[in-house]
């Protein structure tokens, strides 16, 4: 890590914030988010030494960072082939960059919602609102030049649960990947949606008979030292 400050890009309630305060070694820990109401959980959290509302896609540090990391938060950005090569470029000598984001788009639990909502009501939900990262090769051409990199997935397994009557997967995807493609229906339309991607999910993801579901997740890692 560089000598420069370290930010936290998509900070959210501050979730990292301890964690970053101790990786600083007394440098100043900014938050960055574009909600309002997440970074007053964060300021609550009292590990930053301040929070800014932004734009990632629109962000630019105003002194070079010697960290920027992000955690769970830019596979809500798009235009990575623009993003991250701009984010790598703000980063001090010795600098940074250090990146989480969920790579489970090609798993059952969330490509089934895309192509159910294509078959039942073509042409009403655009792909790109919703989450999605770009196939790791693509990072290692983007970055690797730029200095020291290095990616990695990881593959985690997850007890779901879920209230009678509902798949677990359902559940811990419709506020998240599946959002913006719920946002584009009405009520009966969802409704139906609903009912045929449960179907696809007890096929998926069996529901065992204390009706949890142990669910595999994946993420990718990457990290870039300039």
């Amino acid at each position: 890590m560089g000598t420069g400050d370290v930010y936290d890009l998509g900070c959210g309630n501050g979730a990292m914030g301890d964690a970053l305060r101790a990786l600083a070694g007394g440098r100043a820990v900014i938050g960055v988010d574009a909600s309002p109401s997440m970074l007053e959980k964060a300021r609550m959290v009292k590990a930053y030494s301040s929070v800014s509302q932004a734009d990632i896609a629109s962000w630019r540090a105003p002194r070079k960072p010697g960290l920027i990391f992000s955690n769970a938060a830019l596979h809500w950005v798009g235009h990575h082939e623009k993003l991250m090569p701009q984010l790598a470029e703000m980063l001090g000598k010795g600098g940074t960059l250090a990146v989480q984001m969920p790579h489970q788009n090609k798993a059952p639990s969330h490509r089934v919602w895309l192509g159910l909502v294509e078959e039942m009501f073509p042409g009403r939900v655009e792909k790109m609102g919703t989450p999605g990262v770009m196939a790791p090769v693509k990072y290692e051409e983007l970055l690797s030049s730029m200095g020291q990199f290095r990616l990695w997935e990881t593959e985690y397994y997850q007890r779901l649960v879920a209230e009678s009557g509902s798949h677990p997967v359902r559940r811990f995807t419709e506020s998240t990947y599946a959002r913006p493609v719920l946002q584009a229906l009405d009520e009966g339309e969802k409704t139906a949606l609903i009912k045929r991607y449960e179907e696809a999910m007890h096929a998926a993801y069996p529901v065992r008979k204390d009706g949890s579901v142990l669910f595999p997740f994946r993420r990718m890692f990457f990290t870039l030292t300039m």
